[in-house]
């Protein structure tokens, strides 16, 4: 029997998971209350019981008296032999603002100071949560149906999890660097598709753009030294407990170079064991301006 705890940062997308397990077949409560777990997961875990995956919503809109309790109890279903996994939602305070400014919600924790204050005191908080999670998934750059996906592949197909998640961005040097980047990398010296006419209004994802880019030594070169940069690295970021690694490529626009190499960097990071996602943050910006 799969007994799922989700947890995490308000903002981070509980409920959403939530319903996203609903749809994979889990029974679902959001907001359980902690002392009311052991009685749940003894009806759950009881021979006669139909449940045999259900995922509880638990995080700190009961009050952090309630939320204090959670891995107390937690460990007290254990004493009767009841496995149970937790699930941690996180996301970049960056991220965390910009959800509560658009959907206009008031955080659980707020008494009227700003918003970020009581980010950093939940996440503060909710430090040891995180560190008892055996999952911990960055919801900052994921795309709802890639969240979707996610959640499928560990909960339903049972693929190893790494906790860290490894996002490739594209971008565009004249539009800012991406502010949650770990590695940046500057594929400006590649020649420019964007001063071929047959090429200039096309975008990295169209074959003739990049068989114009990769089509140079330098491009093949950067590429092969960057796979194997990052697959060195990535050891030691789990070993040191990071879970998500943000890789930028950028290039004058966003259009043609960093979305041609940010698209071969995934092709050859996505069949391995990490959680790999991929997004171009500038490619439409051009077309967006006109």
């Amino acid at each position: 029997m799969t007994f799922l705890i989700v947890t995490g940062m308000s903002g981070a997308g509980k409920s959403t998971v939530i319903k996203i397990l609903e749809d994979l077949g889990f029974f679902c409560v959001d907001n359980m209350p902690p002392e009311l777990i052991p009685k749940f997961a003894e009806i759950c875990f009881n021979s006669t019981s139909e449940f045999n995956k259900v995922a509880l919503g638990v995080d700190i809109r009961g009050g952090k008296e309630q939320f204090n309790q959670l891995f107390e109890l937690l460990e007290s279903i254990k004493e009767h032999e009841y496995d149970y996994k937790v699930l941690f939602l996180d996301a970049s305070d960056e991220t965390l603002v910009k959800r509560f400014k658009e959907t206009r919600r008031k955080h659980p924790l707020s008494k009227g100071e700003p918003i970020l204050e009581t980010i950093t005191s939940e996440r503060n908080y909710l430090s040891e949560a995180k560190k008892r999670a055996n999952f911990i998934i960055d919801t900052s750059k994921i795309l709802p149906r890639q969240l979707k996906e996610e959640i499928g592949a560990i909960f339903l197909e049972g693929k190893q999890f790494e906790s860290l998640m490894v996002s490739i961005t594209s971008f565009g040097f004249k539009y800012g660097i991406p502010s949650d980047s770990d590695l940046v990398f500057d594929v400006r010296f590649i020649p420019n598709p964007f001063y071929l006419p047959e090429l200039k209004e096309q975008t990295g994802n169209n074959p003739a753009v990049r068989e114009y880019v990769m089509q140079w030594d330098e491009s093949k070169e950067f590429l092969q030294k960057l796979d194997d940069m990052v697959d060195f690295l990535i050891p030691f970021y789990i070993k040191e407990g990071k879970n998500q690694l943000v890789i930028s490529i950028g290039c004058t626009g966003g259009k043609h170079r960093s979305v041609t190499l940010a698209n071969a960097l995934y092709e050859r990071l996505k069949d391995s064991d990490y959680r790999v996602f991929l997004s171009h943050r500038d490619i439409e910006n051009d077309s967006r301006r006109k």
